[in-house]
C-alpha cells in the first residue's frame, strides 16, 4: 500500500476530515503540490463544500497554477457569496493571472465595503497600478500604508510607486525604517538601493545594494550584480529629474534663507535688470517662470506680468511658491515639457539658476522656441565653463551642478532659431563664500 493516502483509493472510501488534515498539513509543510491533490479529492468527495475550494486554490496558487486558483476562488466564492476573505484572495488571484478590469471591480468594492482594509486597498492599488492609472495608485498604497505601518510588503508597493512617480526622497524615508527592521531582508535593502540610485547617489545606492546582494540568490542575485558592477563602472552619477525635485524637496522650507542669506542668490534681480535694458517699459506680458522655486524670480518680475505663471519639479517648492500669492498659475513637473504644452503662449521666460541642473541644453532652446512667438524672449542665467582650455559644451562640477560654455550657448540659441540681444558674464550666487562665475543671457524668438 501506497505511504500516501491520497493515492491508490478509490475516491468513495476518501474520508472528507482526512484529507483536509492531510491537505493542510502539507499545505503548511510548504507541499503545495501534496496538499493541492489532498484537496483535490476534498472536492470530489463534496463539490459543495466551499472550503475545499478555497483550499484547492490556495494549494495551487503557492504551485504557480493561479489560472486554476482563480477558478476555484470563483466556485468557492459562488458557493459562500458573503465569505469577505474568499472573496479578497479571488480578486488578488484574479490581477496575478491577468483579468485586471475584473481584479479592479472586485478590489474597489472590497475596499468600499471595508475602507480600513488594508489588504483591500493595497490590491486595488495594485490592480490601478496594472491599469496604468498611477496617481490614483499611489494614493491608495498611501491609504494601505496608513493603515498597515509596519506591513513590509505595502511599504515596499508604496515605495516602488514613489520611486516610480519621480518622488525617490519619499522612497527613502519609508525604507530606511525598513530596513532596520529587515536587516537580512535582500527585497528591502534592494528596494533601498534603487531609490537611491533615483536619487544619483550613488555611494548610498552602492551601500545599500551591496548589503542586498550578500544576502540575495538566484535572479534577485543577479540583477543587484548588474546594479552593482554599472554603478562601480561610473553609470548612474549624472543629474537626472529625480534627484533635482528630492533635492529641493528637502530644501524648501530654508530656500529663501539660505539662497539669499547665504549664498547671495543675485539671479532674478540680474535678469530684471537685463529685460528693462532690452525692453524699456515692457508691461502687460505673458511670463512663464521655468524652475519658480518658491517664486523669487515671481517676486521680481511681477510688476512685468498681465499673466504670471510658474513650473517646478519640486511639489514642496511650488507650495511655497503659491503662498506668495504672486502667480495666475503654478504647476508641477519639467521645465520643457511645460514649455512644449503651450506653442506661442508666452512673451517671455525666465529660468533663474535653473539650467545648471540642466546639461544638455538644446532640447530647452528648442522648447523655448515653440513656446514664444517671432519677438519672444528667453532670459537665463547658467554657470560659466570658464577653463577655455576644457572642449566640453558642459561639465558636471563637484556642486552637482553643470557649467556651460558659452559658445554652446550661443550656437544652441542659433540653432533654435533665436538671436542674441545680450549675453555678458555675472554672478548669479556665491559658493563656499566665493563668487560663482555665470553667463546671463537675453534671446530673441527670430520671425520665421
Amino acid at each position: 500500500m501506497s505511504a500516501d493516502p491520497c493515492v491508490g483509493q478509490e475516491p468513495e472510501i476518501y474520508n472528507l476530515d482526512q484529507m483536509f488534515r492531510v491537505g493542510y498539513d502539507r499545505l503548511y509543510a510548504g507541499d503545495h503540490a501534496g496538499a493541492g491533490r489532498a484537496f483535490a479529492i476534498a472536492v470530489t468527495v463534496d463539490p459543495g463544500n466551499g472550503e475545499a475550494w478555497s483550499a484547492l486554490a490556495e494549494a495551487d496558487g503557492g504551485s504557480g497554477a493561479v489560472v486554476h486558483s482563480a477558478a476555484c476562488y470563483r466556485w468557492a466564492v459562488a458557493l459562500e457569496p458573503g465569505n469577505w476573505a474568499w472573496r479578497l484572495m479571488l480578486a488578488d488571484a484574479l490581477r496575478q493571472c491577468g483579468e485586471i478590469d475584473a481584479a479592479h471591480a472586485l478590489f474597489q468594492a472590497l475596499a468600499t465595503e471595508r475602507s480600513d482594509s488594508a489588504d483591500a486597498r493595497l490590491g486595488l492599488a495594485r490592480s490601478l497600478s496594472a491599469l496604468g492609472r498611477a496617481e490614483d495608485a499611489l494614493e491608495e498604497y498611501r491609504e494601505a500604508v496608513a493603515l498597515r505601518p509596519n506591513d513590509r510588503d505595502a511599504v515596499l508597493a508604496l515605495a516602488e510607486a514613489l520611486t516610480v512617480s519621480g518622488d525617490a526622497l519619499a522612497a527613502v524615508e519609508l525604507l530606511q525604517p525598513l530596513a532596520r527592521r529587515y536587516e537580512d531582508d535582500a527585497t528591502v535593502h534592494h528596494a533601498l538601493g534603487r531609490s537611491w540610485l533615483a536619487l544619483r547617489e550613488p555611494v548610498k545606492a552602492l551601500a545599500a545594494l551591496r548589503q542586498a546582494r550578500d544576502l540575495a540568490d538566484g535572479d534577485e542575485a543577479a540583477a543587484i550584480e548588474r546594479l552593482i558592477a554599472a554603478l562601480e563602472a561610473g553609470e548612474g552619477t549624472d543629474l537626472s529629474a529625480a534627484y533635482v525635485r528630492a533635492l529641493f524637496d528637502r530644501y524648501a522650507d530654508r530656500f529663501d534663507q539660505d539662497l539669499v542669506g547665504k549664498l547671495g542668490y543675485a539671479a532674478p534681480d540680474l535678469l530684471r535688470s537685463a529685460i528693462d535694458r532690452v525692453m524699456p517699459g515692457a508691461t502687460g506680458l505673458r511670463i512663464l517662470d521655468l524652475g519658480c522655486g518658491t517664486g523669487l524670480a515671481g517676486v521680481t518680475f511681477k510688476p512685468l506680468a498681465a499673466h504670471l505663471a510658474g513650473v517646478d519639479l519640486s511639489p514642496r517648492m511650488v507650495e511655497k511658491a503659491r503662498q506668495r500669492t504672486l502667480y495666475n498659475e503654478l504647476s508641477v513637473g519639467d521645465v520643457v515639457e511645460a514649455m512644449e504644452r503651450t506653442p506661442a503662449g508666452w512673451d517671455l521666460l525666465v529660468a533663474a539658476d535653473v539650467l545648471v541642473y540642466i546639461g544638455d541644453l538644446v532640447p530647452v532652446f528648442a522648447a523655448a522656441a515653440r513656446a514664444l512667438p517671432p519677438g519672444g524672449r528667453f532670459a537665463a542665467t547658467v554657470e560659466r565653463l570658464s577653463d577655455e582650455t576644457v572642449t566640453d559644451a558642459f561639465i558636471l562640477g563637484a556642486t552637482r551642478r553643470y557649467a556651460h560654455a558659452e559658445r554652446y550657448v550661443r550656437e544652441s540659441a542659433d540653432a533654435a532659431g533665436f538671436a542674441i540681444r545680450l549675453m555678458e558674464p555675472c554672478t548669479p550666487r556665491r559658493e563656499k563664500g566665493m563668487p560663482v562665475p555665470g553667463l546671463l543671457f537675453v534671446v530673441e524668438r527670430a520671425a520665421p
